[in-house]
């Protein structure tokens, strides 16, 4: 299934491509960006066990509002033996734009890819064996001036755990001095639990200790200095240790990132 998806996604860049190619040269975007880390949270969990990560991105934009891209992070899960994913690799197509000056929306499809990871040969605590870890979402998110309110869909999200409905409200604010503002709310809603009483279901939960669902938040400021951007968030969820795999990849950190756009 996933062997499907990975190519369906590629064929649909490429086919956002040529939709896009209509355009004047001069209106196609290129941007680039490097990101080192502290730590690499993903809706408030850590996917780099709670250690520094190296991230990168490439987009290309046109006019008329489709865009593509890649973004890729390393990662460590703290899997046993030799199939420990030690990449993350994104590719996405999408389509955005404005409505008026205050409006604006964006729809898109993405890939998450874990190409150095084996699905058969998983065992660590707390995993299931046997299951990928690749999966596919649709997003799709409305903005009014600096609020945006967004939705993301996985019809089997990571490590083959079932349906993943995903809410989250975003609010940016520019303050002086060349400062910024970041407040990210998100609620994660599991179709499996833990304590299910279909077994199979059971087994496919993604938390554990019978939670289906939990919210995640955070607070960033950014300031640019010298080309650079230099970033501080306070990240945090609802879940404890025994809701996260007995780990504290859930728990409240701040994390401080320096990125530089190329």
């Amino acid at each position: 299934m996933n062997y499907y998806y990975k190519h369906a996604i590629s064929a649909t860049m490429v086919l956002a491509v040529v939709l896009a190619l209509p355009s004047t040269a001069q209106s196609l975007e290129t941007s680039a960006n490097v990101t080192l880390t502290t730590d690499y949270k993903f809706r408030g969990i850590s996917q780099n066990d709670t250690g520094p990560a190296l991230q990168g991105g490439f987009d290309l934009a046109f006019e008329n509002g489709i865009y593509v891209g890649t973004w890729g992070s390393t990662v460590d899960f703290e899997l046993t033996g030799n199939s420990n994913p030690t990449m993350e690799l994104d590719y996405y197509v999408g389509y955005g734009g404005s409505i008026t000056e205050a409006f604006s929306y964006d729809i898109g499809v993405i890939y998450y890819d874990y190409p150095t990871a084996d699905a058969t040969n998983f065992s660590g605590e707390g995993y299931n064996k046997d299951r990928d870890l690749d999966y596919v979402e649709v997003y799709g998110s409305v903005g009014y001036q600096d609020l945006t309110v967004g939705y993301a869909f996985s019809d089997d999200y990571w490590q083959e755990t079932g349906k993943f409905n995903y809410f989250y409200i975003d609010y940016d604010l520019e303050l002086r001095a060349g400062w910024s503002y970041s407040f990210h709310v998100g609620y994660n809603d599991f179709s499996n639990s833990s304590t299910d009483n279909d077994v199979n279901d059971a087994n496919e939960a993604f938390l554990s200790n019978g939670e289906d669902n939990y919210t995640d938040y955070s607070i960033t400021f950014t300031k640019s200095f010298y080309g650079l951007d230099l970033a501080f968030s306070f990240v945090d969820t609802d879940l404890d240790e025994k809701d996260c795999w007995d780990t504290d990849w859930c728990d409240s950190s701040g994390i401080f990132s320096i990125s530089k756009s190329l």
